[in-house]
């Protein structure tokens, strides 16, 4: 991001990101991710920037946009989230129970409180290290012959070893997505990813992220009987037969993407698997940068 936006104040950076997704924010969570120096005259500006209307404001939500649908939609994908939150942990703990599954964690407009009419829950994985195409494909196996290759509460598209818990993309759309995880199975291995990328102190600070309920992670009997029986060369050489078959499918299958796009959006390597074909991280930081640059100009001629 150009320099430039520091222009910007903190709590209007927040409200562009968020109008990519067109999803207006209320005052607890705007100030949730402004700095504590912020906080304290944030409805005060919030209230300046309503008058020269570059934000506007209906009932407890503020965006960037007045069109009542833009806010009626935020309501309405709440309410769909908290009526399918129990399911979405539920499979979330279901997924725990997997060979090598380490931790399990809901990402996405979920863990935002949204869902849209077609939406899906996202889950970020973190396994054993080593084994993480071996748990994947399991979990995938399973989708497809159970579940018939529904991605509604299953969506299976990021996955970590538990050694190599470092994001390498360090910008806006990855810290926000930590800064706003739900820790759904195993606490100690959230705060440890946490620790690992530190560097979301450039956009969010990490003491404000709340203490978590996550429950802890507990192996079922036929869990440690799989482990147990692939802790060899045996293991070893299927989760890199895995890994191997399933990249040489994706190149295939996504031919059509630059090496550039596709080493990010489908990065892969024994111990992470991104499967994101759309490259959606690269849309919503190349439409939040015309937002702001777009919005700087507009915040000079009216506030400046």
């Amino acid at each position: 991001m150009n320099k430039s936006t520091n222009i910007l104040p903190s709590f209007l950076k927040v409200l562009i990101y968020f109008d990519v997704f067109r999803y207006p924010l209320t005052i607890i969570e705007m100030k949730r991710m402004v700095p504590e120096n912020e906080e304290a005259d944030l409805e005060l500006e919030l209230e300046k920037l309503i008058k020269t209307q570059l934000i506007f404001k209906d009932d407890n939500l503020y965006g960037l946009n007045e069109d009542k649908k833009y806010f009626t939609e935020r309501r309405k994908g709440n309410t769909r989230a908290e009526k399918h939150k129990e399911k979405a942990f539920k499979r979330a703990k279901f997924i725990s129970k997997f060979p090598y599954v380490r931790g399990v964690f809901i990402s996405g407009s979920f863990s935002k409180g949204h869902m849209l009419p077609d939406g899906d829950v996202d889950y970020f994985i973190v396994t054993e290290h080593n084994r993480m195409w071996f748990s994947r494909t399991i979990l995938i196996l399973f989708k497809k012959l159970f579940l018939f290759n529904s991605r509604k509460f299953f969506c299976l598209n990021y996955f970590k070893g538990q050694q190599e818990l470092m994001i390498e993309e360090q910008n806006i759309f990855t810290a926000t997505e930590l800064f706003t995880l739900i820790p759904v199975v195993n606490k100690e291995l959230y705060k440890s990813l946490i620790q690992a990328n530190n560097w979301i102190e450039d956009y969010f600070a990490i003491s404000k992220i709340p203490d978590n309920n996550a429950i802890s992670l507990i192996k079922g009997l036929l869990q440690s009987i799989g482990e147990n029986i692939f802790n060899n060369k045996i293991g070893e050489n299927l989760d890199k037969y895995f890994m191997k078959i399933t990249l040489n499918r994706w190149k295939n299958k996504f031919g059509n993407m630059t090496k550039q796009d596709f080493d990010i959006a489908m990065k892969s390597s024994r111990n992470i698997s991104k499967h994101h074909p759309s490259n959606f991280q690269k849309k919503v930081l190349s439409e939040y940068e015309t937002k702001c640059k777009s919005m700087i100009s507009e915040y000079a001629k009216r506030i400046i």
